[in-house]
């Protein structure tokens, strides 16, 4: 089947609703394309759960700052098309600016508590922008399974709660991250690196292990964990550490001790050059 490229609202709603009639269980991938094999692996993921896979395209300008890179943003229109069709998407929902934002558009969704801290602090507008457009995107496609991934884990724990708050009857499915053979996390934003800044990158993953290895070890306390993520990532220069954090995966908490119950998720935000990187790995005693 040949992907099917989506541009008004309507048109999307009146194909969501045909599918519902046949009893077609839907499932989306909402993203802001320049797709690489992260965004296909979300792909395979809605697939495997359902009859009609939907991957949103648009580039949210809500959530970017004005002194964010918007205008930057890479894009590569024709090569999301085949990676979307070849990664098994039956549609393509791509609306311009103004179909999502019509003039006179003024309602925005805020959630208060998760998204205070961490990226909230750098970006203090983006979560209202997050929370408003993946609404806007629900409303559009009607699915039952919403694919995300775990690399941008505060936004998962964000959307999970716009979910649970408004009753919407959706799935929301959080798929690990998908690395370069060296540990790199895929994004679209690596394309703005350098070959050295690359390889200076890769200090992300290894600090995150370390700090993996330290509470497998038994550390809970959350100032060591800290101190772990930070001091790895010093040893490269010039590097500027956004934050470099231990957190209650569930809710963001940061206590002074973890319990040994306790899920902790390591979170990592740092500037390298001009490129912002973000990365986090979640240690589950369960597992």
């Amino acid at each position: 089947m040949a992907l099917e490229i989506i541009r008004s609202i309507r048109e999307m709603q009146r194909k969501a609703d045909t599918l519902r009639t046949h009893g077609k269980r839907i499932g989306v991938v909402p993203t802001m394309g320049y797709l690489h094999n992260g965004h296909a692996s979300l792909i395979h993921a809605a697939a495997a759960v359902s009859d009609a896979v939907i991957l949103t395209l648009f580039v949210n300008p809500m959530q970017f700052a004005a002194n964010e890179d918007l205008s930057q943003y890479p894009r590569d229109f024709e090569k999301d098309c085949l990676i979307a069709e070849q990664a098994g998407a039956h549609f393509l929902f791509a609306p311009s600016v103004e179909e999502m934002y019509p003039k006179g558009f003024s309602t925005t969704i805020s959630i208060d508590g998760i998204t205070e801290k961490f990226e909230g602090v750098y970006r203090p507008t983006h979560f209202d922008g997050v929370a408003t457009v993946v609404a806007k995107l629900f409303t559009a496609t009607k699915p039952s399974v919403a694919v995300f991934g775990q690399k941008d884990y505060q936004q998962t724990l964000v959307i999970k709660r716009l979910v649970a708050d408004l009753n919407l009857d959706i799935e929301i499915l959080i798929q690990p991250t998908i690395r370069e053979v060296e540990g790199l996390a895929l994004s679209s934003r690596n394309v703005y690196l350098s070959d050295v800044q690359l390889n200076q990158s890769l200090v992300i993953s290894k600090a995150i292990a370390g700090a993996l290895n330290a509470v497998q070890s038994g550390i809970r306390n959350r100032e060591q964990l800290n101190a772990i993520l930070k001091t790895t990532l010093l040893t490269l220069e010039n590097i500027d550490i956004h934050y470099a954090a231990a957190a209650n995966a569930e809710t963001l908490d940061e206590p002074d001790m973890f319990s040994e119950e306790d899920s902790i998720v390591f979170l990592v935000a740092v500037k390298i050059g001009s490129t912002r990187l973000i990365d986090n790995a979640v240690w589950n005693p369960k597992q």
